[in-house]
């Protein structure tokens, strides 16, 4: 059984730092891409970051470049997103999502991704 198991988000304040993990079962973590996307309420789902299976490429929306660090460690199954100097525009509900490494197309699709988890809530006070 495939499952994305995301640890808890938490409240944190603005200028502050969360560190989020997700943790693979049910399939062959090492040759999967993997992202982050989040969802504020009221908003579409929205890309976060991208990395390889390999590690070899990262990918990154301008609204968290440099302040945002996506990384995995394949030995654990396990990807990270790693939030510095968090901004109140942060909040929502992060989810770590799967496509296979043979997928083509944007890195930025959620639709391309086929495996979700559950999601964790981050909030960011000001």
């Amino acid at each position: 059984q495939v499952q994305l198991a995301e640890s808890a988000g938490g409240l944190v304040q603005a200028g502050g730092s969360l560190r989020l993990s997700c943790t693979a079962s049910g399939f062959t973590f090492s040759t999967y891409d993997m992202g982050w996307f989040r969802q504020a309420p009221g908003k579409e789902r929205e890309f976060v970051a991208f990395i390889r299976f390999n590690s070899l490429t990262l990918y990154y929306p301008d609204s968290v470049k440099g302040r945002f660090t996506i990384s995995r460690d394949n030995a654990k199954n396990t990807v990270y997103l790693e939030m510095n100097s968090l901004k109140p525009e942060d909040t929502a509900v992060y989810y770590c999502a799967a496509r296979a490494r043979t997928t083509s197309g944007d890195w930025n699709a959620a639709g391309l991704y086929a495996y979700w988890g559950q999601g964790t809530q981050v909030t960011v006070s000001s």
